[in-house]
């Protein structure tokens, strides 16, 4: 069993920071890209910006100068800091991994549980 768990959400004012986590964990062989998305109420999930394995980074033109990407492959963690937030922003936030898992022996994509950012005065 893979599970994709996030945390680091929570309300922070206009022009301020967070930095979101997410750690896979379970019977894994290896993780391709990771990737983050974000979904506002009301509206569709959308793509905030992927990493590869090699640490690769690409950026939803939205949020380009203001978020990073990055990960731990040791252990098997990807990181969203998000610099200059805006009420904009405000929606959960989801990651996601391209892996192989063992128990099957597949390759398959895995989200976590959403964590909730909310930028507000």
């Amino acid at each position: 069993q893979v599970q994709l768990v996030e945390s680091g959400g929570g309300l922070v004012q206009p022009g301020g920071s967070l930095r979101l986590s997410c750690a896979a964990s379970g019977s894994i062989i290896s993780i391709y890209a990771m990737g983050w998305y974000r979904q506002a109420p009301g509206k569709q999930r959308e793509l905030v910006g992927t990493i590869t394995s090699g640490g690769s980074a690409n950026y939803a033109e939205f949020v380009k100068g203001r978020f990073t990407i990055s990960r731990d492959n040791a252990k098997n963690t990807v990181y969203l800091q998000m610099n200059s937030l805006k009420p904009e922003d405000t929606a959960v936030y989801y990651c996601n991994a391209d892996l192989l898992e063992r128990l099957y022996t597949r390759r398959k994509t895995y989200w976590g549980q959403g964590t909730q950012v909310t930028v507000s005065s």
